[in-house]
């Protein structure tokens, strides 16, 4: 099991400024493990901001990444950046979303075909039952993005980063207050010391 801390994400490096989104990336905030991995290209690639570098699996079909958190999270999406044109059959075609609140009792709440794809890919979570939200996002415990199959028929599979989104909070909002006092007048009073 592996975990690091991310740096903020620029807009070069994905499709979110994090400075005006209303989005933020979690990820540094789970255990991230895979299933297999060959030596030299571990979990850490998937983390680093760096789009040569990248988690290479050993073994057979399906090759799973799992992310865990210590507590329930709000997942909006996750962002993976795949590169055909240098990874070919290591590149993956189907990829599966799953959750739950341990490694042992995911379900599959979408599953994605990729045609030949080049650069960030975005999937949203789009589940359903008693995870889902009204808000478009799913609270879970676990995430777990398995490749179910590569291009080409490839065997082992290239992954180069993964970012996971949740929604970004305003904790100067309450649930029942509806609205944002920004007035310096009333911003002086939200909190007590």
């Amino acid at each position: 099991l592996y975990s690091l801390p991310l740096p903020c994400v620029s807009t070069h490096a994905c499709h979110v400024d994090e400075a005006c989104s209303s989005k933020r990336e979690i990820g540094g905030l789970a255990v991230w493990s895979v299933s297999s991995l060959k030596p030299g290209n571990g979990v850490e690639y998937l983390r680093d901001n760096l789009t040569k570098t990248f988690w290479q699996s050993d073994g057979v079909l399906p090759h799973a990444l799992t992310i865990e958190f210590q507590r329930k999270v709000r997942v909006l999406e996750v962002v993976v950046y795949v590169d055909y044109r240098n990874d070919e059959s290591y590149t993956p075609q189907k990829i599966s979303l799953r959750i739950g609140s341990s490694p042992s009792d995911l379900y599959e709440i979408t599953e994605v075909e990729l045609e030949e794809p080049q650069g960030w890919v975005v999937i949203p979570l789009n589940g359903s039952g008693s995870m889902m939200s009204t808000s478009g996002f799913v609270r879970t415990h676990c995430l777990q993005l398995a490749v179910l199959s590569n291009h080409q028929n490839g065997r082992d599979t290239h992954l180069r980063q993964v970012k996971v989104f949740g929604p970004r909070i305003d904790v100067t909002r309450s649930a029942d207050q509806p609205f944002s006092f920004t007035n310096p007048e009333f911003t002086q009073f939200e909190t007590a010391r």
